[in-house]
């Protein structure tokens, strides 16, 4: 992504601008190595739990956070320790690259570092477990200050004159990104504490990214008549 380009929601920059950047659906998996890596690490550890806590509590420890880990803590907190790895990957490979680093990412490093150093500093899995809520609240968050407080309504930037709509309408689609991301993260809380911990493992994954794809090809769908009407016009 350019330096200067507007922030941009992962899902659907991949999807309303598959026609100019065909390499988009690449950046959409680029984009979710962290949660992957989380998922596998995860169950590599429930299902080898002794291995897992030798290997958790030799990290821990060279952190300078203990040794003494019970097998049962070992997946979530791996998974943990890996997705904040597989983060910090995601910026050096792009720093290796000299290619610029979306907002976004930058977001999602320092809530994975905050939230998920909480985590392993006092082995608990609530701040890992509110992490994504903070993340979508922060995306909604700042979709709706920027177009109320800064009057730039980042969805018609992302789309770069490509679409022609009423105000009212691009208004209306930001606030349906601002819902969503409300919604996600109510519903991660509701799925984090109401359910299993390898249930909500599985929900990030498979639930939040296929909720995400599915709202995101809706809106694909609505930006796309417009953009039929936009090229008719040329």
């Amino acid at each position: 992504m350019a330096a200067g380009r507007a922030w941009t929601l992962p899902a659907t920059d991949s999807i309303i601008r598959r026609h100019d950047f065909p390499d988009r659906p690449m950046k959409f998996l680029f984009d979710l190595i962290p949660v992957f890596v989380f998922f596998v690490a995860y169950f590599f550890a429930e299902r080898s739990p002794d291995a897992a806590a030798a290997m958790t509590s030799s990290l821990l420890g060279a952190l300078g956070l203990g040794t003494e880990l019970p097998p049962k803590q070992a997946p979530i907190l791996l998974s943990t320790f890996c997705a904040i790895v597989a983060t910090f990957g995601q910026v050096g490979w792009l720093m290796l690259r000299r290619k610029p680093i979306d907002k976004m990412l930058w977001i999602s490093l320092g809530i994975i570092v905050v939230m998920g150093g909480l985590t392993l500093a006092f082995r608990d899995p609530t701040f890992i477990k509110w992490k994504p809520t903070v993340l979508y609240w922060a995306f909604g968050a700042t979709l709706l200050i920027s177009e109320r407080i800064f009057k730039r309504n980042l969805m018609r930037s992302m789309t770069q004159g490509q679409f022609e709509m009423p105000d009212r309408s691009w208004v209306l689609l930001n606030l349906s990104w601002v819902g969503f991301f409300i919604f996600m993260g109510v519903l991660n809380l509701w799925v984090a504490f109401n359910f299993s911990e390898s249930t909500w493992v599985k929900f990030k994954l498979f639930g939040g990214m296929g909720l995400m794809v599915v709202f995101a090809l809706g809106q694909g769908f609505v930006l796309a008549r417009h953009l039929e009407h936009h090229e008719e016009r040329k």
